[in-house]
């Protein structure tokens, strides 16, 4: 296969992910790297050989040189995708985009606009499409397993450490900075979901909030930083607790550590914590996204899925029910249990890959999978391998949109 030659715009986590998924393969090679941290530019030279010539602190520089490589990896944070997927399209990138594809529908359909103007292929990072669990679970689905699908119960257990990391101390914490949790965190969830019924819904209803990382919940006593705090022994939300634990695991210091210090000493975790936003008491930061949400959604045949996003469980794979008019189909992530109406038989299914559902290992193979897929389409010209196109991508967080105007009107909203 072709080598394909990558431009990562945003050097963090994410376009670190996939730009070492490519280089591991060999199927694709980092020739350029965007980002205004100057540590990520000198860590993207070193690690993937990029000549310093081409390691920019803005993306416009990049887009001035011209199309430079075959394709753009965009990992910018989420207010930030728009002009560079725009700018990239227009110059004849294809372009692997982090999700969500924007913050708002209009920027969300302009991109898509430009994809289809220029006639790239863009792929938003819906990563659990790629997984081989999904893949399971659509062969079955396919197969006619189950009959009909009449309705879905889906949990994405989101984790409470999770929660107080990304959406009470971290990035994703407010909606002007960033943007509801529901399209921040799930529109991989309502992605999956969608395409498991292969159409959009008819309409959706949706209730949630931010029940619990208020200042009305501070416990008494309680200090405004962990390391100040008597309680904080006993607090399941203890920062000191989470971080320190990261130091000695890779994995853990790749995420979540990697967010609040490049360092990996004691004393530099507690020096962040002292000093950054991860060492908040997480009832006195300034988040105001919802803590849990549920989203209903009724589709035109009268099929029904219910999806339920909480930060109050472990952090684990989705779960998911699946029931159809001749089966049933049980499912944690990894293993799938089918029932059999007709028969009264039962199968459990274990399906390959990588088992944890975070950040730090893949989520699930969905990482991989998605990497390995877009540079196989681009090498071969073939979209066909993508398992999304970016109509399709604007299509699902419509659905999001839709969720959240429904969740602060009380009213069901047709799409």
């Amino acid at each position: 296969m072709t080598e394909v030659t990558l431009a990562v715009v945003g050097g963090g986590m994410r376009g670190l992910v996939y730009a070492r998924r490519a280089h591991q393969t060999g199927a694709g090679r980092v020739v350029a790297v965007a980002d205004p941290d100057p540590l990520r530019r000198a860590a993207f030279i070193e690690e993937f050989g990029v000549s310093p010539d081409r390691a920019h602190a803005d993306w416009k520089d990049l887009a001035a040189n011209g199309r430079v490589a075959d394709a753009a990896v965009i990992a910018t944070q989420d207010r930030l995708h728009t002009d560079p997927a725009v700018a990239l399209a227009d110059l004849g990138y294809h372009i692997l985009l982090e999700k969500p594809m924007a913050t708002n529908e209009q920027e969300a359909a302009t991109i898509a606009d430009a994809a289809r103007r220029n006639g790239i292929m863009l792929a938003v990072c819906h990563v659990l499409r790629y997984t081989p669990y999904t893949r399971a679970v659509r062969e079955l689905l396919d197969e006619g397993r189950i009959g009909r699908l009449i309705s879905v119960q889906h949990l994405e257990p989101v984790g409470w450490w999770h929660q107080a990391h990304s959406f009470v101390r971290g990035h994703w914490r407010r909606q002007d900075t960033s943007a509801p949790m529901l399209l921040a965190k799930a529109c991989h969830d309502i992605d999956w979901l969608v395409q498991l019924f292969g159409r959009p819904p008819a309409r959706v209803s949706s209730f949630g909030s931010l029940s619990h990382f208020r200042p009305e919940d501070r416990p008494a006593g309680a200090a405004d930083r962990c390391l100040d705090c008597p309680i904080e022994p006993t607090c399941p939300y203890s920062a000191p607790r989470l971080y320190l634990g990261c130091l000695g695991d890779p994995s853990s210091e790749f995420w979540p550590l990697s967010a609040v210090t490049p360092g990996r000493s004691e004393a530099e975790v507690l020096d962040a914590l002292r000093t950054g936003p991860y060492g908040r008491c997480v009832y006195a930061c300034d988040n105001d996204v919802v803590d849990h949400q549920e989203v209903l959604m009724e589709f035109d045949d009268g099929a029904t899925c219910s999806f339920t996003m909480s930060a109050f469980t472990p952090m684990e794979h989705r779960r998911t029910r699946l029931f159809g008019t001749h089966g049933y189909i049980d499912g944690d992530g990894h293993t799938l249990r089918v029932v059999d109406f007709r028969t009264g038989a039962e199968e459990s299914i274990t399906t390959d890959g990588p088992q944890g559902p975070s950040a730090s290992d893949g989520h699930g193979g969905g990482d991989e999978g998605l990497t390995d897929a877009f540079l196989t389409a681009v090498a071969s010209g073939d979209a066909g391998l993508l398992r999304s196109d970016a109509d399709e991508s604007l299509m699902t967080h419509r659905v999001v949109w839709a969720a959240e105007q429904a969740r602060l009107t009380g009213k069901v909203v047709p799409l």
